[in-house]
């Protein structure tokens, strides 16, 4: 079976690209591996990739706000990146405002702004 979500270090930065397939097994062994490898490599920061997804439901939603809140538990900002406009709009009309996550445009923006707040 191929992991529903990679785990990458770049420099001090934990990437984290979520695949569409994801389940509830998967998201529970992706807590575990996210938290482990930013404990591990003293990760500075967390980016969430979700430009894979194509349609979100209160699932989704709520494996983005746990992943985010490993982050603000162990001191890592967390930016969630790739958000397609209809993953946005559905996430409004569930009333999932995901409070804790910060966004960026891309990849890119995201790492930028990791390094600029340090």
């Amino acid at each position: 079976m191929a992991q529903a979500a990679g785990l990458f270090l770049v420099d001090d930065i934990m990437l984290v690209a979520v695949d569409e397939n994801i389940n509830d097994s998967d998201i529970v062994a992706l807590q575990d591996r996210l938290s482990q490898e930013v404990y591990d490599n003293d990760a500075k920061g967390i980016v969430i990739d979700i430009s894979a997804l194509e349609i979100v439901d209160t699932f989704v939603g709520r494996i983005i706000a746990q992943l985010a809140s490993i982050g603000v538990l162990m001191d890592a900002p967390t930016y969630l990146v790739g958000m397609r406009p209809a993953v946005a709009m559905t996430l409004v009309e569930l009333g999932m405002t995901l409070p804790t996550v910060k966004t960026a445009r891309n990849l890119q923006h995201a790492v930028t702004r990791l390094r600029a707040a340090r």
